[in-house]
């Protein structure tokens, strides 16, 4: 209750200053009455829904929908807080030169007025967030992009030279709302036409029912050597309240069965191997080991079958588990593939020049290929969405990875 009251009055509180910037440049009434009534319909809307949220119920596409709206409507009033902030306090200032230097005959005349056209370009650059918040919503989550890489190993097996994985992960099956989008997706992912389909954890957002709608768009991802899956935090059914655990133990099951069901692989610290003409490529799964999540992933146990010579290639949904674990195990992980981090749904990238969230303050390694100490690991930004119902920047990936053979000449 102390959260929310805070929340109250910090959002009462940014809601009176934009006001005062808005009704500095906006003059005409019904404009600012409308303002208004948008701004205390979208805040009574998100305490309202964070009042009822029941995080048991399964159900919570409202409030997704309500913080959706908040966003839209407040990220763009914080552009306008900062600008019209800068700009009183360049007025503050102004009038401490006029009181003590200048010193006006009225004292009215301390203070000036704000500048219009100060006004005119913070409303400029707030409708940037708006219209890119708008994007994300509508369009932006479904915006599927396909990454393409290539991998190059000296001790990748001849036979495997140019074998081609299509990753996807973190599917988040209860936050869709558009089937002929995800029919697309599924079918993108089969033109790939990659060797092996592997599916980095993540099904749903916390009980199997939600991808009873979904199992036969998803049935029918194929690849030659098939589809391998492991689990991640989401998928244990522990973000959600059950009457006994016996209901969790059902859900879970029957999340393993409709795994089963679609053609997954389904690895639970535990390995497979694809051979070709007489060479072979272990895959590793492990179950979610996340830092400050559960940490069921156990790579002795997944590891046990698997050679010190084998090719490796590892699935572990967090990329903290490469960071704290993988990387430094006895075993050379030649490439782990991760999710998890959906870039945070939020950030600006431009190839080759920036790549920004503000989810590199959480995890070191967020999205895209990363290198240490010979092996690689590639951080999926996430097939679907979870919480904010859009993406803004940062877009759901179809990651393409080619294994290549590196040829030592000397």
């Amino acid at each position: 209750m102390i959260r929310l009251i805070i929340f109250i009055i910090l959002v009462l509180a940014l809601d009176f200053y934009a006001l005062q910037s808005f009704r500095s440049v906006v003059r005409i009434p019904f404009i600012t009455y409308g303002y208004i009534i948008i701004s205390l319909a979208v805040f009574f809307n998100i305490v309202y829904h964070g009042m009822t949220f029941d995080r048991g119920s399964g159900n919570n596409q409202g409030f997704y929908l309500a913080f959706a709206l908040f966003v839209l409507v407040y990220v763009p009033k914080l552009v306008l807080l900062i600008f019209m902030f800068g700009e009183d306090v360049y007025r503050l200032f102004e009038a401490g030169y006029n009181y003590f230097i200048s010193k006006p005959d009225e004292p009215s005349a301390f203070f000036s007025s704000r500048r219009k056209f100060i006004g005119q370009l913070a409303l400029g650059l707030a409708a940037i967030p708006f219209i890119s918040i708008l994007y994300g919503i509508t369009k932006g989550k479904y915006n599927f992009k396909v990454l393409k890489y290539s991998l190059f190993f000296e001790d990748l097996p001849d036979a495997f030279d140019g074998y081609q994985i299509t990753q996807i992960s973190d599917i988040h099956s209860g936050s869709f709302d558009n089937k002929d989008k995800i029919e697309y997706a599924v079918d993108l992912v089969n033109k790939q036409a990659s060797d092996v389909i592997m599916f980095t954890g993540d099904l749903v957002n916390s009980r199997s029912e939600e991808m009873r709608p979904w199992k036969s768009t998803f049935s029918k991802l194929k690849a030659i050597d098939g589809v391998f899956s492991i689990l991640g935090n989401h998928d244990y059914g522990d973000y959600t309240r059950w009457p006994t655990k016996e209901k969790k133990a059902e859900n879970f099951q029957e999340l393993l069965d409709i795994q089963k069901e679609m053609g997954f692989d389904l690895l639970r610290n535990e390995s497979r191997f694809i051979e070709k003409s007489g060479d072979r490529l272990a895959i590793i799964g492990v179950e979610n080991w996340g830092k400050g999540f559960k940490q069921k992933g156990d790579l002795s146990l997944a590891s046990s079958s698997v050679n010190p010579t084998d090719f490796k290639i590892l699935l572990s949904h967090d990329p903290s588990h490469w960071q704290y674990e993988a990387v430094k195990y006895p075993l050379h992980y030649h490439l782990t593939l991760s999710g998890h981090t959906h870039g945070m749904q939020f950030g600006i990238e431009i190839p080759g020049v920036l790549k920004w969230s503000p989810i590199k303050w959480r995890y070191k390694y967020w999205a895209g290929i990363y290198e240490k100490a010979g092996q690689y690991i590639n951080v999926n930004r996430g097939f679907g969405f979870l919480a904010f119902p859009g993406r803004v920047g940062i877009w759901p990936e179809i990651s393409v990875i080619t294994l290549k053979k590196r040829i030592n000449n000397t």
